[in-house]
């Protein structure tokens, strides 16, 4: 699986830490940087690599970090076909995938500890969309499909 993954200054160190883990983990890591803290790039400048990534095919998830994750998300959602969830915890990012069915997280490098960082991003790439929900399988799906529908009315 491809997976792409920038961020801006805050989401640096981070960004870095993740980046390493998925490689170790036989991943292959589109890094769209910031390569160094030396030549720092804004999230609005960041997040656009990586939805251009997916809808490129050049890879099937994308991982964002910023301050907080927020910006990164805004930016990120402004693409179609691009879902992106900010997730703090392990629970937020597997219900992001489960519930959700984002093919992008976003994190916060001032907010997650590198550590957890890994965690949460072993736990969303451990799920999949309506997993551990099948009850609710036929909600979870249609509940997409209205979401891409909305997408289809606002994106041209």
């Amino acid at each position: 699986m491809n997976i792409a993954i920038a961020s801006d200054l805050s989401g640096f160190p981070l960004k870095a830490e993740i980046a390493k883990h998925l490689q170790e983990q036989g991943y292959e890591v589109l890094d769209f940087g910031i390569e160094s803290a030396e030549n720092p790039q804004p999230y609005f400048i960041q997040a656009p690599k990586v939805a251009g990534a997916i809808q490129e095919g050049k890879a099937e998830k994308g991982i964002l970090i910023c301050g907080t994750g927020q910006g990164m998300a805004i930016v990120a959602n402004k693409y179609k076909g691009i879902y992106a969830c900010v997730v703090d915890s392990i629970f937020s990012a597997e219900r992001a995938k489960i519930v959700n069915n984002a093919n992008v997280i976003t994190m916060g490098g001032w907010i997650t500890a590198p550590f957890l960082g890994i965690q949460i991003v072993d736990a969303w790439l451990a799920m999949a969309f309506t997993q551990k929900m099948e009850f609710k399988k036929d909600f979870l799906s249609n509940a997409f499909k209205q979401v891409q529908a909305i997408e289809e009315e606002n994106f041209l």
